[in-house]
């Protein structure tokens, strides 16, 4: 049966996955943010408890100021010490309710976030290692780790500092309300009728900041990303000379960023300085209109004192809402893009019933297979109809964009096909268990990728239980003993970031005993031995002739040598499987493959 997968960077191109964030309204991001991450709501009703307590606690102090002025300072008789005493320790133990109160919630809030935004790191970045290479290929790499690292950072520095302000403030705001209405209904009308207005203004400029703060995020990613092709293209850069352009494009970069950021800055100050002056317009009012009730006898100077600071109460909320817009929309900016990343849909889809792959050797299938990498483009590989026995060892050649890299992608399954199916030992890749067809299939590209470490880390990264002896074993296995002897330290030789401590020949020497000891049932060679110098090539292809033996192999050969070894050779031309048959057979016939080795053998007889 026949399967049509989405062509490559369809879907890619649906997501963008470093592109524009979409337009989603602040309080459905929020949404499937706390979706995401549910974490950080778990235990909420108890925070909220806590902050309602400290909050109702901290307006014990205006009411004992009140009794304080109006039953001991103002008594009737004369100074009352013992109201003023009593009235003062009762502040005191709301104080220190209070400060308790905000310490515990500061810790739960802290812990519950701190767990949301693990859940949402470790999502976003398994996201990103399910994503096709194709899907990667198309992103920006610094905007990829933006995502993971410093949007993740915002959406925390909002969580643990804005959050926590933001839901004391409304139990703050609540409770001072109803204070307020206790004392005064006619001012607290004037302090809700003055903060009105700001309610609207906010709304306005949670647009406008929630904008340039969108824009902020992607100048850091535009950023991180000039940073890293820069720093990973070093040698390169010094090689051709061109230090002043690359400076001046990372200077344009931060410029750019430096902008963006002042500018949401100034729109996030606006915002606050608006509070402000309608805070202290308020007091004002309150204070004007205060004085005038208490002339009257409506009002004591107690009530009015109260009153003043539960005007306080309430308009620190106000500010502190301005202050936490700039946070808020900092972070949905970042919330969108790792929502955006996690929306990005796989075009490598893990199966829905994994089969589970018997270990020994099996056979490859190709059945009328053809892949586009963007819909409308012309095919990569097109109706490729061609099966590979278990145990035989096929070279696949043919000029440079023939289709032959694509091959060995569909066969690795890092793409699938768009129509078609690819089969291993008779099942469909798409319906084999993933760590099923890792353990089976072994992919050794031209120059294999090592990571910052030990040679002895980098190969066990195949095979995590095997011991330093072993991992010198293998390299004895493969005819390379005496390279690895001639190592400073051995198998703990550090080879640096990406292996820059070691010659790209090097490199593959350790790619191919990785390769040697996760023990494959299936290789993938990209003309695995195109960087090694002439004299390890002898060693590594006879290390390989052995790894080889008695697996299916499929070897794309940019050098024809390779194919000669071969029992089989596929020749392709423009995505089509033009030729296929024994090395000796494809020579003497006259067809693309003779003309192609032809044309090797003379280009190497000078």
């Amino acid at each position: 049966m026949k399967r049509r997968s989405t062509t490559a960077t369809e879907t890619a191109a649906t997501a963008q996955a470093a592109g524009a964030t979409p337009v989603v309204s602040d309080r459905g991001t929020l949404r499937r943010g706390l979706q995401l991450a549910p974490e950080m709501t778990r235990g909420l009703g108890w925070t909220l408890l806590l902050a309602l307590v400290a909050t109702t606690s901290n307006v014990i102090v205006p009411m004992t100021i009140q009794r304080a002025i109006d039953d001991g300072i103002l008594a009737p008789g004369g100074i009352d010490l013992g109201v003023v005493r009593w009235t003062c320790a009762l502040a005191v133990v709301g104080v220190v309710v209070a400060g308790m109160c905000s310490y515990v919630m500061n810790v739960r809030l802290f812990k519950a976030s701190e767990a949301g935004l693990a859940t949402l790191r470790v999502k976003a970045f398994a996201h990103v290692h399910a994503l096709s290479t194709l899907t990667l290929n198309a992103s920006r790499r610094g905007s990829m780790v933006s995502r993971v690292t410093s949007d993740v950072d915002q959406i925390s520095m909002f969580v643990q500092r804005g959050g926590m302000m933001l839901i004391v403030s409304i139990g703050q705001l609540l409770v001072a309300t109803a204070l307020m209405l206790w004392y005064s209904p006619l001012l607290t009308a004037v302090v809700w009728a003055t903060f009105v207005p700001l309610v609207f203004l906010l709304r306005h400029f949670q647009r406008v900041v929630g904008r340039a703060y969108g824009v902020v995020r992607e100048r850091v990613a535009d950023m991180l990303s000039a940073v890293s092709e820069s720093v990973a293209g070093a040698a390169t850069v010094r090689l051709f000379g061109v230090q002043e352009r690359t400076q001046a494009r990372m200077d344009e970069t931060i410029e750019r960023q430096r902008r963006a950021a002042i500018s949401a800055q100034i729109r996030a100050v606006g915002a606050f300085v608006s509070g402000q002056g309608i805070s202290g317009l308020a007091l004002v009012l309150v204070l004007a209109v205060g004085a005038w009730q208490g002339a009257h006898g409506r009002m004591s100077v107690g009530e009015i004192t109260a009153f003043v600071f539960l005007t306080n109460l309430f308009t620190q909320p106000v500010q502190t809402a301005t202050e936490v817009l700039n946070d808020l929309q900092n972070a949905l900016a970042g919330w969108r893009r790792i929502i955006e990343v996690l929306d990005t849909p796989l075009e490598v889809e893990p199966p829905t019933e994994a089969v589970t792959l018997p270990r020994g050797p099996v056979g490859v299938e190709f059945d009328d297979v053809t892949f586009a990498y963007r819909a409308g483009d012309k095919p990569a590989i097109v109706g490729l109809t061609a099966s590979v026995a278990a145990g035989r060892r096929v070279a696949v050649v043919g000029e440079t964009g023939s289709g032959k890299s694509t091959l060995a992608k569909l066969l690795t399954r890092l793409v699938d096909p768009s129509d078609g199916v690819v089969r291993l030992g008779g099942v469909d890749l798409r319906d084999l268990d993933d760590a099923s067809l890792r353990a089976s299939v072994a992919y050794l590209p031209q120059e294999g990728f090592l990571f910052d470490g030990t040679i002895a880390d980098n190969v066990r990264f195949a095979r995590p239980d095997l011991s330093n002896d072993d991992v010198a074993a293998a390299f004895d296995a493969i005819g390379c003993g005496a390279w690895l002897a001639g190592q400073p330290a051995g198998v703990l030789t550090q080879v640096g970031a990406r292996g820059g401590r070691l010659s790209a020949g090097e490199r593959q020497l350790v790619a191919l005993a990785r390769t040697y000891v996760a023990g494959p049932d299936v290789l993938v060679l990209d003309e695995a031995t195109s960087s090694v110098d002439p004299t390890t090539d002898v060693a590594v292809g006879r290390a390989l002739d052995q790894l080889m033996t008695g697996r299916t192999s499929v070897v794309i050969a940019h050098r024809l040598a390779s194919a000669e070894s071969a029992d089989e050779v596929w020749v392709m031309d423009a995505g089509r499987l033009v030729q296929r048959g024994p090395h000796t057979a494809l020579v003497a016939a006259d067809g693309p493959y003779a003309r192609l080795h032809a044309g090797w053998v003379a280009s190497h007889a000078h």
